[in-house]
């Protein structure tokens, strides 16, 4: 982490310092792991009504109750666990979304099935290249695009749940198909460079 003169994304609380490390360990940094892809789908999913950092805070708990995210297990999910899960406020309690997580996870199993890994079928979705914005100030920010709208009416089309463009707009973000971090953000140029449309899938 680096000192408190260094330069970062306008939307981060920098008083909350797991925030902080969030923001300059993980946030943009592209993932090429299916199991990591999962839990921000589920995570993001997780968000929809609430900030980012109140489901920050229970990551944790879902990686306790979401068996750390292994999809083949949590597709295996039934009725007993949705209420197990139900009764654990180390997570979000919604029963929507907790359904929602344990059907997004068959469906998630379908498409790695088809193409091989999830990751592979997400990342077509920006030519195996992150799209890198062009960010300087809070206002620059957008909540969809186009390829998040496109994605969402996929992921619908196959059955996904609780994952609009917005929460997928997010995931992009998060996992680093889109670089939104701020052009004056110390973490812009490191997490540009660690895709530069290279990686083979």
């Amino acid at each position: 982490m680096s000192d408190e003169k260094t330069c970062r994304c306008p939307w981060l609380d920098t008083t909350k310092l797991d925030y902080v490390k969030y923001h300059d360990d993980e946030w943009g940094v592209p993932v090429y792991d299916d199991k990591k892809m999962f839990e921000s789908l589920v995570l993001e999913s997780a968000q929809a009504g609430l900030s980012w950092y109140t489901i920050l805070k229970k990551r944790e708990g879902y990686r306790k109750l979401f068996a750390d995210f292994e999809v083949t297990k949590v597709a295996e999910f039934t009725n007993d666990d949705v209420e197990r899960l139900m009764q654990d406020d180390s997570i979000v309690r919604y029963r929507r979304k907790i359904e929602a997580a344990i059907n997004n996870a068959k469906r998630f199993i379908e498409i790695q099935n088809e193409f091989g890994s999830f990751t592979k079928f997400i990342w077509s979705y920006v030519d195996n290249s992150s799209i890198v914005n062009n960010i300087n100030s809070i206002e620059d920010y957008v909540a969809t695009s186009p390829i998040s709208d496109a994605l969402a009416k996929e992921l619908k089309k196959r059955g996904f749940k609780f994952l609009g463009s917005t929460t997928l707009y997010s995931h992009l973000q998060a996992t680093g198909l889109i670089n939104d971090h701020s052009n004056d953000c110390f973490r812009k140029h490191a997490v540009t460079a660690l895709n530069d449309g290279k990686h083979h899938l």
